[in-house]
């Protein structure tokens, strides 16, 4: 089948964001707890917009703007804490099945068409100390970094109701992104000096960065990306936590918390149980997506952690192109102790996959409001 959206920005979803910084910071930190918050964090897996599009989609169900969501309002700080520079991306190869491209680090890139919308890398720049001291430099700190009326779009933000977010490089995904998820799980035990140096790089930069944001625009929340895990567990272990990514965390997030942020959300797949209590260590207080089928139970998690960890997604993505009893089960199991205790925004644990037909998604928004609506009624 001819696919007709088959880029990254194809598959964007529009959304209205109902709720206000305010109301969101509070309900995320546990201070209150008005009403449940839904809503969808990526939208449809490449292919699923054609098979809905199959099954007499409308225009508005393909970008998603139909339904029913209540999610935060956000606004980013155009700054840039993580790699600068570069040639521009080239494209080296290309054949109906897939592209390959240089990106600005370097790196070979492959995407496969109509089976992915990333491309990955098939090389990284990094193996040793020296190849880190020939690229260092796009990690250091410059003036470049700020971006065109910076200050003026976050107080845009901050007028306008959203929740004014800065980011900075994982922790673990920045590394990884310079030298492959085995060579860096390799230099933690021989190399450990050359990943410190790494994170103390993009630390003292984000840092630089952070600290003059800060002083200028109140900061509400403070994003990661780490993709570190799988459903057998993390890449790397609590004492990697504790001894690499947790001081380059910490140092930034308790400079912004001192200034009023209240949120520093992190973004992982697979399970992260086993390193969950050495992030919080680090400062996290929020997790998404929270995949089922890896274990993230958000049910079981609130039991043990309680009030320490809000997240955002949760519901089970798999459930949904199955029976419509199983979709009811899956929610009635979910949702009630979430909208009992708040710090949670209810949605799938990640993209919507193939498979799943319109007529079970409109099912589950409407069956989630309804159960959302009858437990909210009752508290």
């Amino acid at each position: 089948m001819k696919r007709s959206w088959q880029t990254h920005a194809d598959l964007a979803i529009k959304k209205t964001m109902a709720v206000r910084r305010e109301e969101y910071l509070d309900h995320m930190t546990f201070q209150s707890n008005t009403r449940p918050l839904f809503t969808e964090i990526f939208g449809p897996i490449i292919g699923l917009k054609e098979e809905w599009h199959a099954q007499g989609a409308t225009d508005a169900e393909l970008d998603m703007s139909i339904y029913r969501y209540r999610c935060g309002a956000f606004g980013g700080v155009p700054v840039n804490t993580g790699w600068m520079g570069g040639p521009p991306s080239e494209v080296l190869e290309e054949t109906d099945k897939l592209i390959i491209t240089r990106d600005r680090m370097g790196r070979t890139m492959r995407m496969d068409k109509g089976f992915a919308t990333l491309a990955l890398p098939q090389d990284w720049p990094v193996a040793n100390m020296d190849d880190w001291l020939r690229v260092r430099h796009h990690y250091e700190y410059s003036e470049e970094r700020f971006g065109r009326d910076w200050e003026a779009a976050a107080h845009a933000h901050r007028e306008a109701g959203r929740v004014v977010i800065v980011g900075i490089p994982g922790g673990f995904d920045q590394p990884r992104q310079l030298m492959g998820e085995e060579r860096l799980c390799e230099a933690y035990y021989d190399a450990p000096e050359m990943v410190h140096d790494i994170l103390d790089t993009i630390g003292e930069t984000a840092f630089r960065v952070l600290d003059r944001v800060s002083a200028a625009v109140p900061i509400d929340q403070l994003s990661v990306h780490e993709d570190m895990a799988g459903k057998s567990g993390p890449l790397a272990g609590p004492s990697q936590i504790r001894e690499f990514i947790g001081p380059y965390y910490r140092r930034i997030w308790d400079m912004l918390q001192d200034r009023g942020a209240r949120l520093f959300d992190q973004d992982s797949d697979g399970d992260m149980n086993p390193v969950i209590p050495a992030f919080l260590d680090a400062g996290v207080n929020v997790m998404h997506p929270m995949e089922g089928a890896a274990n993230m139970d958000i049910v079981e998690i609130r039991e043990t952690y309680g009030e320490r960890l809000a997240f955002y997604g949760g519901i089970d993505k798999h459930i949904i192109r199955r029976s419509k009893e199983e979709i009811v089960a899956e929610l009635e199991t979910k949702i009630p102790p979430m909208v009992k205790s708040g710090g949670c925004v209810l949605a799938l644990d990640h993209r919507i996959p193939n498979g799943t037909s319109l007529d079970n998604y409109r099912f589950y928004v409407d069956k989630a409001w309804e159960i959302m609506e009858r437990e909210d009624a009752l508290r």
